[in-house]
């Protein structure tokens, strides 16, 4: 079993003490809230998924990447212009904090970069940081949320930090809630870092796999329907588990015939099917088996599947031939044309009556009721598209290439990580 859940407690301890062995000065808690449009409106939530609480760290140098390691965290003390986290792992406490010397409060979504005013730091065992000067260190932080005295009530921090060389960078959530579903999208890379864009970012604070001794490369994602969590399978099967994502078993131990290439959830969360290349399915939980393409001679390899709100799934080759199974209904494929590109993704709409497919060149192709947004299918790109999403009431979908670049459609672009140098951005989910 491979699982790693986010440890999560509603705990919030404040003592100035620790802020002040941070920064090195203490600060007395502000005794009134801070101007309106200092903090961010906490997301509602069911409270079934009580708030978050947790952090990773991770430090990068000449010699490669080195996971630091990652354990719970507890806000330590917090004013409109100073705040500080603990992130408690088994080699100690290692102490994040943020300073703005005039004062100013922070403010959600916005991304910092330090300088003479604004301070990251960042000490514990193995791991020193001083950002002060510009270009040693940005943070950004999410749902950053105030109490009626001016103590910060939730805290989500992403933050890196350059000094003597070495790169440390990761993050820190308390008193955070899930995401809206559907609210902006998560791009995945291979190695299983996840960044977020147009929303809170929850799921970047339930952990990181970057630390983590793959056996194989990550090929899909999968949030919870309430959006507390996410599974990542890799392409031998094995399946990571954060936040409320339930482990339901996996293929990592199996030898298999062909590489798994996708994976979908059933709608109440509790089991996933995987797809493997050859057409095979693998079903865990309450996900029944429907039938799959295993042991049958295929034209072209699968690259991917999705489950069917109407009961069962598809599965598409790259060809854009569709494989239905279950109550999931038939609409049309590419399957008997000559494609520019292979295809190598697809999503359903909503009400499961279409689906689209995108091929590696961008070229969108729309089935059912799945309208036809726009594609880049005449665009010369600079890396290949591996994936596509559908937006909020299939108005329109985000397709991503191998370098984090982001194509909206009739869709609400919300940032990417194309120009950053990456490669290995494998897919996007919703």
């Amino acid at each position: 079993m491979r699982t790693l859940t986010g440890v999560r407690s509603p705990t919030r301890n404040r003592t100035l003490t620790v802020a002040a062995l941070l920064v090195g000065s203490v600060l007395a808690p502000a005794l009134v809230a801070p101007p309106a449009g200092a903090g961010a409106v906490r997301i509602p939530h069911d409270g079934v998924v009580p708030p978050l609480s947790s952090g990773w760290i991770q430090t990068s140098g000449a010699a490669g990447v080195t996971g630091y390691g990652s354990g719970a965290g507890a806000l330590a003390s917090s004013t409109s212009s100073l705040v500080s986290a603990t992130v408690s792992l088994s080699t100690g406490t290692v102490l994040v904090g943020i300073e703005d010397v005039p004062g100013a409060a922070f403010v959600a979504g916005r991304q910092y970069s330090s300088s003479s005013d604004v301070t990251l730091l960042i000490q514990g065992p193995k791991a020193s940081c001083t950002a002060s000067a510009p270009g040693q260190g940005t943070f950004t932080l999410d749902q950053f949320t105030y109490d009626t005295l001016g103590h910060v009530g939730a805290m989500a921090l992403r933050f890196s930090c350059t000094s003597g060389g070495t790169t440390i960078s990761g993050a820190v959530a308390v008193g955070v809630v899930p995401s809206t579903v559907g609210q902006g999208y998560y791009l995945y890379q291979s190695t299983g870092l996840v960044t977020g864009f147009g929303n809170d970012h929850y799921l970047n604070y339930l952990g990181n796999l970057a630390a983590t001794r793959l056996n194989q490369p990550i090929v899909g994602m999968a949030p919870t329907a309430d959006g507390g969590g996410y599974w990542l399978v890799a392409s031998d099967g094995g399946i990571f588990s954060f936040g409320d994502a339930t482990f339901h078993g996996s293929t990592g131990s199996i030898q298999l015939n062909q590489p798994i290439v996708g994976m979908a959830p059933t709608a109440d969360g509790g089991g996933y099917w995987l797809v493997a290349s050859d057409g095979g399915v693998f079903a865990f939980g309450d996900a029944a088996f429907a039938g799959s393409m295993g042991g049958h001679r295929l034209n072209r390899p699968v690259v991917g599947m999705a489950p069917s709100p109407t009961g069962g799934y598809w599965l598409v080759a790259s060809d854009g031939g569709i494989f239905s199974f279950g109550g999931a209904p038939f609409f049309g494929s590419t399957g008997s044309l000559a494609l520019n590109r292979p295809v190598v993704g697809m999503t359903p709409t909503t009400d499961g009556l279409g689906y689209w497919f995108v091929a590696s060149d961008g070229g969108v192709f729309g089935y059912g009721d799945a309208r036809f947004h726009g594609s880049t299918g005449a665009l010369t790109l600079a890396r290949p598209v591996v994936g596509m999403a559908a937006a909020p009431g299939d108005s329109g979908y985000w397709l991503v290439a191998s370098d984090g670049g982001i194509f909206a459609f009739d869709a609400p672009y919300a940032g990417g990580l194309g120009g950053t140098g990456l490669t290995d951005v494998t897919g996007i989910a919703g």
